[in-house]
């Protein structure tokens, strides 16, 4: 039984969704336990349908003036100051009705974990993602009961569609999500939750459930992405939040799959465009040229 409150902040950074931020909004309304604030960072005023925040049953503030998934992530940190928790939900991501009581119990039972991400019912971003009804479907599925269990497991890192993070050490410890990681910031949910690593514990909790749409609207180029996915974990690998073993198996096993079905590509992912610019990464970063900020200069 929970015998206090944690101030719990949920943040949203959108662009490009404005339809299904609405359903995504209106789950949230439902949780069983509300956030004690809404904040959704948007990049242009077409991003958000105000009239979904009307009626939520608490405070919501939508921001403006970032460019850019870290951007707007920092932009929502520097609005929560005064927040014990804050969780960051994708702008396609359904949580069950308990993920923030669950949660609240999780960070009030346990005081060593830092950050916590939960278990993805149904991955929409593996493959040509989901619909809103196929979401409410596995959500509401016997095979998907819920479990209200507190048990969780140390992990690795974050998965950026669901992570909550204590607040405590990250305004102590001046922790940012990394601006260098532009547009998507790919990588950015490893390497905000590593930087966390030394004042605590990254957990992935049983009981904090939800289906992750991986909505194909407002995604990049391929080639961009395909560049990031090799420039972003060297460039952490050498910042030193990302180890190299983590590292290199990311970079080998995003290659093999672009490479193997650039051959016979899935409608809904360039592979060709990424194997391009995974060939490019690699190639400047054997010339020292690799940076992740260099996908401004791609198409």
């Amino acid at each position: 039984m929970i015998t206090q409150r944690l101030n719990i902040v949920v943040g949203i950074a959108t662009s490009g969704r404005r339809q299904i931020l609405s359903s995504t909004i209106a789950l949230l309304a439902t949780q069983s336990r509300p956030p004690d604030r809404l904040l959704i960072s948007r990049m242009t005023s077409s991003d958000v349908d105000e009239a979904s925040l009307e009626r939520f049953p608490a405070s919501t503030l939508v921001l403006d003036g970032a460019i850019g998934l870290t951007a707007q992530r920092n932009k929502i940190l520097s609005a929560a100051e005064d927040a014990d928790v804050v969780v960051f939900f994708d702008d396609d991501f359904f949580p069950r009705p308990t993920f923030l009581s669950n949660l609240e119990r999780l960070f009030l039972a346990h005081p060593h974990i830092v950050a916590a991400t939960g278990h993805v019912l149904a991955d929409g971003a593996s493959g040509q993602g989901l619909n809103t009804e196929e979401a409410l479907r596995i959500l509401g599925s016997p095979s998907a009961a819920e479990s209200d269990s507190e048990s969780f497991s140390e992990c690795y890192g974050t998965y950026g569609c669901n992570m909550a993070f204590r607040a405590e050490p990250i305004r102590l410890n001046k922790i940012l999500f990394d601006e260098n990681l532009p547009l998507y910031g790919w990588q950015e949910d490893i390497d905000f939750s590593r930087q966390l690593a030394p004042y605590g514990v990254i957990v992935t909790a049983d009981g904090l459930q939800g289906v992750h749409l991986g909505t194909k609207l407002g995604r990049t180029s391929g080639v961009r992405f395909g560049y990031s996915q090799i420039a972003n974990p060297i460039y952490l690998i050498r910042k030193g939040t990302v180890s190299w073993k983590h590292g290199l198996t990311l970079i080998w096993r995003n290659m093999a799959a672009n490479l193997f079905h650039s051959f016979s590509p899935e409608p809904w992912i360039d592979r060709r465009g990424r194997l391009r610019g995974n060939v490019l990464a690699a190639f400047d970063v054997v010339r020292g040229r690799g940076s992740p900020r260099r996908i401004f200069e791609l198409r």
